[in-house]
Parts: structure tokens; C-alpha cells; sequence
């Protein structure tokens, strides 16, 4: 009787594609000094070779999902109160906006605006306590995207490309420099409610790379990691008992399937899950934070109290080792506002404001700000000409994002957007140039962090980023 779904590695081809795996897997494992497999899951070959001195070793990057304003936030354009309710001037090409309309008048500002810290950032009242931290802003004025939709613009900000079935930037770092926690996820995700992210789990996915390097999802309600307490009644060595069972009979499975990295993500799965039940309570507990901690982050206000939740739990996971963290504000497009942005994007920056502000205090009075790269922004800006009642359309032509910390130049903005906002005129930074210096300020040469697929060298820029050197610190 024939047996479904197995086959014998009977070929030459077969034995050498097997074994030379994993004896590969074996001489990594002992060039990085560490477990082979069940501990680590795979890292990029020769990833060794990959690091030099960058000063980042984290990161946790605050996505707006839906695109805020940069009009109304870290871009400042006086001329867009001069020109309200006047048309785009000859001298300015027509967007093709998403929505189609055309003709639209320019919509002013109702924000007020002031120069903050030492360096001078100007920053509007939507954001009073991110602009506490002005000098240690490095704000990109001149961000560009491929996307001129959620879908597209999300999936690209996150993967490198417009369309779906790439590895996220998190499953590139994590792949390229392994993780530092090995009872912790690499890459963990949280949200801001149970609302879904557009494109879902794609956006923390691993494409065509092993699944073992995809994000962890955490929950966005006080319990952070469900289902991880151990059974009632069960001794630790009858569960690990069961998990080596369990583990024998997934790699006698996986043997055969080769070419399935889930099998793989899966064994690797039971045990990081075994592993976590031993440290990553103590991680996700924030009753062990001081009130004064919990202050800072806002935990004590109903509008600020989810976010600041998340950007504690942020700075522990980083604290504890884990290499990406990933905030979602505005799960399901939240940020996106075609008609009243004033109401919208009042609502939102006060809920991140001073949760954010917060953790960069924190970080700093801790000294993990040198170490870990902040990352704020979305995957596109709006327009400076207005939609009906009060909105704006989407613009992927220029946008503004922010870093601090991770060895960025704070107190200075880069780039430029034209006079109105709408196009970025100066220094030009693509998303692809955005993750190749994301990977530069973590020490990784994004040229050589390669993944080959169906004999082609994949890089996370596509081949297309450069690094925009000008960002980091000498």
C-alpha cells in the first residue's frame, strides 16, 4: 500500500540536498556559537560576515497605519494658508490621486506651529510631547513611495513592493542578524485593537523566506501572549517529555519536505513557546513598572492608556533582547482621512503623543536609545489640496517619517518637499532607500544580505536602495 506525501531520498540529488544542508546548518551554528535548529532557526550564510559597527541593535517601528499628514505635523508649509481654496499654481504637475479627483483647492493648515529644542524642529501642536525630544529627531521630509493605495502602500513600506509574497523588513533582520533573546520571538507585532491591518499578516510575513523568521503577533488586550500558561497539573518534565515526542515525530515529517519551511517555523514554534513560558511572563508584566513609569507612558489616561501600553511593553521586549517591534496605531487604516481630519487626526496624535514622547524618555534614561532605532511614520502623507469636508487624499510623492536614536544625527530635518508639500524635491528618499539604511544603521550591508530565490539573489530594496549615509551619526 503506497503511503501519501513520502518518498525516500533515494537520488544522489536528493542525499546531497539533505545532508549538505545540514551538515551547512552544523558548520553556521559553530561559526555563530550557537544551537543548530530546534533553538534558533536559521540566519542568513555567512551571516558572521554581515555585521560590522552599527550602532543600532534594535528597533521599534511605530506605524500610522492609514497616513498621517505631514502637512499638519513635522512639515511645516505657511504657504498652504496663503493659497486656501485656490487651485494647484501652473507651475505644479497634477497628481494622479487615489480617489481620481482632480482640480481639488488647496486646503490650509489649522495647526499651530513653533520651532522646538536647541536644533529648532518644527513641529505643530498636534504632537507637544514628541517635540519635548526635538534634538533627538532625525525627520525625513522627503519620503517616497510606489503606493498609491493602502493595500499597495502598507505592503511596500513593510516589504519593499507594492505586491504581496515578499519577507517584511522584521523577517529580514531577523534572518540577517538572528535574535539576541532566545526565550523571546526575534520580531514581534502588537496593534492598537483587533481591528486588522491592511493585507494582514503579510505585512510580518516571511514571502518566499523560512516562516520561522515571521513576526509574533502579539495581543493587543491586557494579555499580551494568550494560551501560555502552563496545563493545570502538568510537571514540567511530562511536558517536555511530550514536546521532544512531538519534536521526534514533526522532523521524521519534515525530513521528506524539505521545501516546506513551515514544518520547520512550526517545530520551532512548541519550542520558543516552551522556552517563553519561562521568561516572557515576566517580560509582558507591567505591574512591575513604577507609577511614575506608567505615568510617563500614559497608562493613566483612557485615551492614551493602549498605545502607552504597547510602547512600554516596546521598550521591555527590546530591553529583554528582542531585535524588531512593531506598533500598529491605527489598525485598519485608522489614520486615513478623506473627509474631517481635523476630528481624526486630532483624536489619534493624542493618543500617541505622549506615549511616544514617553518612550523615548525612558529609553534615554536608560541608555537604550543609542541602541535602539525609533521609527515613526506611515506609508504615505495626504495632499495639501483639500477633499470634501475637510480631508485629504493620499500622497505617496513626498511624506515625512522620523528616527531617533540608533545612531542618527538628532535635531536636524532632511530632505525637502516643495513649497506646498506635495512633491519631495531635495535629497529623494525612496522605501527601498529607507530599509537600506534601516539595515546600514544596524550594522548590516544591505547589499549582502541575500536570500536566494528560484536562482535569483533577493535583497529586501529589491536591488534598488541606497543607503542615505547622511542620517547616521560619524
Amino acid at each position: 500500500m503506497a503511503c501519501n506525501n513520502f518518498t525516500y531520498a533515494t537520488s544522489r540529488r536528493d542525499f546531497l540536498r539533505t545532508a549538505g544542508g545540514g551538515f551547512g546548518a552544523v558548520a553556521l551554528a559553530a561559526l555563530l556559537r550557537q544551537p543548530v535548529f530546534g533553538a534558533a532557526g536559521t540566519v542568513a550564510p555567512g551571516a558572521e560576515k554581515l555585521a560590522r559597527a552599527g550602532k543600532a541593535k534594535n528597533v521599534i517601528f511605530l506605524f500610522m497605519e492609514g497616513g498621517p499628514s505631514h502637512l499638519d505635523t513635522f512639515d511645516y508649509k505657511p504657504l498652504l494658508n496663503t493659497l486656501a481654496g485656490q487651485k494647484l499654481p501652473p507651475s505644479f504637475k497634477e497628481p494622479i490621486l487615489a480617489m481620481g479627483e482632480s482640480n481639488n483647492p488647496i486646503m490650509g493648515s489649522k495647526r499651530t506651529w513653533a520651532r522646538h529644542g536647541q536644533s529648532g524642529l518644527w513641529i505643530s501642536d498636534w504632537f507637544p510631547n514628541v517635540a519635548q525630544h526635538a534634538d533627538d529627531l532625525a525627520v525625513i521630509k522627503s519620503c517616497v513611495s510606489d503606493g498609491i493605495n493602502h493595500a499597495g502602500g502598507v505592503c511596500q513600506m513593510n516589504t519593499g513592493s507594492v505586491f504581496g509574497g515578499r519577507p517584511s523588513l522584521g523577517a529580514w533582520v531577523d534572518y540577517g542578524i538572528g535574535t539576541i533573546n532566545r526565550n523571546l520571538p526575534g520580531f514581534v507585532v502588537i496593534k492598537d485593537s483587533e481591528k486588522e491591518v491592511i493585507n494582514g499578516t503579510r505585512n510580518w510575513g516571511t514571502g518566499f523566506m523560512p516562516a520561522v523568521h515571521q513576526g509574533v503577533e502579539f495581543s493587543p488586550d491586557g494579555v499580551p501572549i494568550r494560551n501560555l500558561d502552563t496545563p493545570k497539573g502538568m510537571k514540567p518534565e511530562r511536558q517536555r517529555a511530550k514536546l521532544d515526542l512531538l519534536g521526534q515525530l514533526n522532523g521524521l515529517h519534515a525530513q521528506t519536505r524539505a521545501d516546506n519551511t513551515e514544518l520547520e517555523a512550526r517545530i520551532r514554534s512548541y519550542e520558543l513557546a516552551y522556552q517563553m513560558q519561562a521568561e516572557a511572563p515576566g517580560v509582558v508584566d507591567l505591574s512591575k513598572e513604577t507609577a511614575a513609569t506608567k505615568q510617563l507612558y500614559g497608562l493613566d489616561q483612557k485615551e492614551t492608556s493602549v498605545f502607552g501600553r504597547n510602547c512600554l511593553l516596546a521598550r521591555r521586549l527590546v530591553e529583554h533582547g528582542v531585535r524588531f517591534v512593531q506598533l500598529y496605531s491605527g489598525a485598519g487604516s485608522g489614520w486615513d482621512s478623506h473627509t474631517e481630519l481635523e476630528t481624526n487626526h486630532s483624536k489619534l496624535c493624542r493618543a500617541v503623543d505622549k506615549p511616544i514622547a514617553g518612550l523615548l524618555a525612558d529609553l534615554k534614561a536608560r541608555g537604550l536609545l543609542d541602541e535602539t532605532l525609533v521609527i515613526w511614520g506611515g506609508e504615505f502623507g495626504r495632499t495639501p489640496m483639500s477633499e470634501q469636508n475637510g480631508g485629504r487624499d493620499h500622497n505617496p510623492t513626498g511624506f515625512t517619517m522620523w528616527m531617533a536614536g540608533g545612531g542618527v544625527k538628532g535635531g536636524q530635518s532632511f530632505g525637502e518637499t516643495d513649497d506646498l508639500g506635495l512633491y519631495a524635491v531635495k535629497d529623494r528618499l525612496h522605501v527601498h532607500d529607507l530599509h537600506a539604511t534601516i539595515l546600514h544603521l544596524l550594522g548590516v550591508d544591505h547589499t549582502k544580505l541575500i536570500y536566494a530565490h528560484q536562482g535569483r539573489p533577493e535583497r529586501i530594496d529589491q536591488n534598488e536602495g541606497h543607503v542615505f549615509a547622511k542620517l547616521a551619526k560619524a
